[in-house]
């Protein structure tokens, strides 16, 4: 394939695939020194025109491919950035291989210590799921008053399973020790946080009332939550997950939602986010037709405070690495 023609320009130029009404003011000293062009992201621009740019301010609705790397590559692109710690709508090896360099959240502790969105997000869904809130809301938009149709569940007492003690999941723990709940957490690293027990897998998912996922999807987690580790559960669980889809099992969880092996389950991300069929994805046709899944389209870390954090950070670190 031959080398894309990229227009020629004195100033570097960057991408910007960011959500516009995020506001210019976000970009800080990279208009200083490059010219920057926002655009809504979509799999034809990246296609098509990636390789006119040095840097891409990347979007993660769209999947960074290797044919999309490989031919921006060949033009000027030298830098992706991502606000993200999870990284999986990148190809990485193809970026490592063109010589692209990445620049994501993932490592920045002091930044990401001041950004709660996605524990949050968590705890919102578990109480959605716990209480029912979603189906609620709806019955009563409709005039039907059903209080004892949706009886919750109350959360002190009950012993909450924080798989992944990390950042988000130190927060969630925390959450649940103020809910009065026991909280166990499997983690291959110590649990520094006093009335946490740490526990292996296994005994984890035997115990816990409530799930929360907190791992970073790898190739050792996906499918971490397959149909072994739903026949250890107790009866009855719920599920929460903010990471990301592929680390459960899909089809088991379908499957130990009809059968009650799972109560509920709330879930802010899905395996195959990018599909073209989403409406025919199998989990969304599940909470169509049923009360116990509350699905969130991947909005954790979507909150004004935390957008303005990371974005500013990125934007700057662009800059610098555009000077340089």
């Amino acid at each position: 394939m031959s080398q894309p023609q990229a227009p020629s320009s004195p100033r570097p130029r960057v991408l910007c695939c960011w959500t516009p009404d995020l506001g210019d003011a976000l970009l800080g000293g990279l208009r200083d020194v490059a010219d920057v062009e926002w655009a809504p992201p979509s799999r034809e621009l990246l296609a098509t025109r990636l390789h006119e740019f040095d840097a891409y301010l990347a979007s993660l609705h769209i999947p960074l491919d290797r044919v999309m790397i490989a031919n921006a590559a060949r033009g000027r692109l030298r830098l992706v950035a991502t606000p993200s710690t999870g990284l999986d709508h990148l190809d990485l090896p193809a970026l490592e291989s063109s010589g692209v360099r990445l620049i994501s959240l993932r490592g920045e502790e002091a930044l990401l210590g001041r950004i709660t969105s996605t524990a949050e997000q968590a705890w919102g869904l578990l109480l959605a799921a716990v209480r029912r809130i979603p189906a609620g809301h709806a019955a009563a938009c409709r005039g039907e008053w059903a209080r004892d149709r949706f009886r919750g569940t109350q959360l002190a007492g009950k012993t909450l399973g924080v798989i992944g003690v990390g950042r988000l999941g130190s927060m969630v723990a925390q959450y649940g020790l103020a809910f009065r709940m026991r909280v166990l957490g499997c983690d291959p690293r110590p649990i520094d946080i006093p009335g946490v027990e740490r526990v292996d897998l296994d005994a984890l998912l035997r115990a816990a009332d409530i799930l929360s996922l907190h791992v970073h999807l790898t190739p050792q987690t996906r499918g971490l939550l397959g149909p072994a580790q739903f026949a250890l559960m107790k009866p009855g669980v719920v599920l929460i997950n903010t990471s990301r889809g592929a680390i459960v099992d899909e089809a088991a969880l379908l499957d130990a939602l009809r059968t009650g092996r799972v109560a509920a389950a709330g879930l802010d991300v899905i395996d195959g986010e990018w599909r073209a069929d989403l409406v025919d994805h199998p989990l969304i046709r599940h909470a169509r037709e049923h009360e116990n899944l509350v699905i969130s389209p991947h909005v954790g870390g979507v909150t004004v405070e935390a957008q303005t954090i990371t974005h500013a950070f990125l934007a700057d670190r662009v800059a610098e690495a555009l000077r340089n």
